[in-house]
């Protein structure tokens, strides 16, 4: 009698491959999310891109611009839901500080990697991140695809 195991529910919501392409990150760190009710749902139903999104620090807060959450087409008739309103970032004051001494000392970026569930609750990860330049890119995709082929050669033998 063998007894089927179930998966374990994957708690990522959303990732944002793009950013690990066109970014280096040297710190990531947790911060929640400040929501509305028809936001939590869509989220739960997977609708949500981080593709073009950025945070932005501006008087002592985070706050998330550019994510796109979708929202169900159930969604109450008297709200007007709009899926890429800025959304304000949950952080620990001493976090924050962080943030705004590299982004406005070291001239970091601060780019948002992936969206998650943690007990019950919406978390992002946030990361500070470096622009690659081109040739950055090409060394990346060059150490990857030789990788691919050391994978393969060992594979076969």
């Amino acid at each position: 009698m063998a007894t089927k195991k179930k998966a374990a529910p994957s708690n990522l919501i959303a990732a944002n491959k793009k950013a690990g392409h066109d970014y280096s990150f040297t710190d990531k760190l947790e911060a929640g999310l400040v929501l509305e009710g028809w936001e939590v749902k869509s989220l739960r139903a997977g609708r949500a891109q981080l593709r073009d999104s950025y945070v932005l620090v501006k008087d002592g807060e985070a706050w998330l611009l550019g994510a796109h959450i979708t929202p169900l087409p159930t969604a109450s008739t008297h709200i007007k839901p709009e899926p890429d309103r800025t959304r304000k970032l949950l952080l620990h004051r001493s976090q924050l500080d962080t943030l705004i001494g590299a982004v406005e000392r070291k001239g970091f970026t601060v780019v948002p990697t992936r969206m998650y569930w943690k007990k019950g609750r919406a978390k992002v990860e946030v990361a500070l991140a470096k622009g690659k330049k081109l040739h950055d890119k090409r060394a990346t995709e060059k150490e990857r695809d030789w990788q691919r082929d050391k994978q393969r050669i060992l594979k076969n033998n």
